[in-house]
């Protein structure tokens, strides 16, 4: 059996989607399976960084949740900034600050015209009840939200 490499996209919106369009993002740890995220001295640290980014307008976190070993999210970024490059310089500060290993790269999806993007944001709030962590979503304490 021929084994195809893996392809590498380059998660740069092209140019004729506005600045500001929000897009659903996941990012996983390097070790899957194993709680990492949710400890709270990584947690914290972790959405500290969420929320300086958001500040300085490097990303507009409408949602930012971990889980145990991956991280939702639902973020804008202005035309001025490369998702790529935004979200590969919060990895490599988080890696240093909260001691966490990333897996290369993430998954991301434009939340197109016409998507509800309050129906994407339910669906990362209930990720934690799914996995049964919580019994309701609002119980969830690692969450950033603007």
């Amino acid at each position: 059996m021929r084994f195809v490499p893996r392809r590498h996209l380059p998660h740069d919106a092209p140019a004729w989607v506005a600045g500001g369009a929000l897009f659903f993002v996941t990012l996983h740890c390097a070790v899957r399976g194993r709680e990492q995220l949710t400890l709270p001295p990584v947690a914290e640290p972790l959405l500290e960084a969420v929320a300086h980014y958001h500040a300085e307008g490097r990303w507009f976190a409408r949602l930012f949740l971990l889980m145990p070993d991956h991280a939702h999210a639902l973020v804008a970024f202005p035309r001025a900034e490369a998702m790529r490059r935004v979200l590969s310089d919060w990895k490599r500060f988080t890696a240093r600050h909260a001691d966490v290993a990333w897996q290369r790269g993430f998954f991301d999806h434009r939340v197109r015209a016409g998507e509800n993007w309050e129906m994407k944001a339910d669906y990362i709030r209930a990720n934690p009840v799914r996995q049964r962590l919580v019994n309701r979503a609002e119980d969830w304490p690692w969450r950033f939200e603007a």
